[in-house]
């Protein structure tokens, strides 16, 4: 699908990352949004759209500063990892 047909191209990627941090919040919570395909769609796009600003999307820093979220080391990134029991 290329970038003009995209199911998320007709809206405005502030409120696209505004959703995207809200339910990225939540996922602890809500674990079956990991698998929605509404969330990888959503993430996907984003990724593509920050890409294309240059932005390295597997540095978690620069994915945070970009989507406008709290810039969070890695060190304490993993500190406050809490453990997925999907059993």
């Amino acid at each position: 699908m290329s970038e003009g047909q995209h199911r998320f191209a007709s809206f405005d990627a502030p409120d696209l990352k505004l959703i995207y941090r809200t339910l990225h919040a939540s996922l602890m919570e809500n674990v079956e949004l990991m698998d929605s395909e509404f969330f990888t769609d959503l993430q996907g796009w984003l990724r593509t759209l920050a890409a294309g600003e240059g932005v390295d999307t597997s540095d978690h820093s620069q994915w945070d500063a970009w989507l406008g979220g709290k810039v969070v080391d890695c060190q304490t990134r993993l500190e406050g990892r809490r453990n997925l029991s999907l059993v």
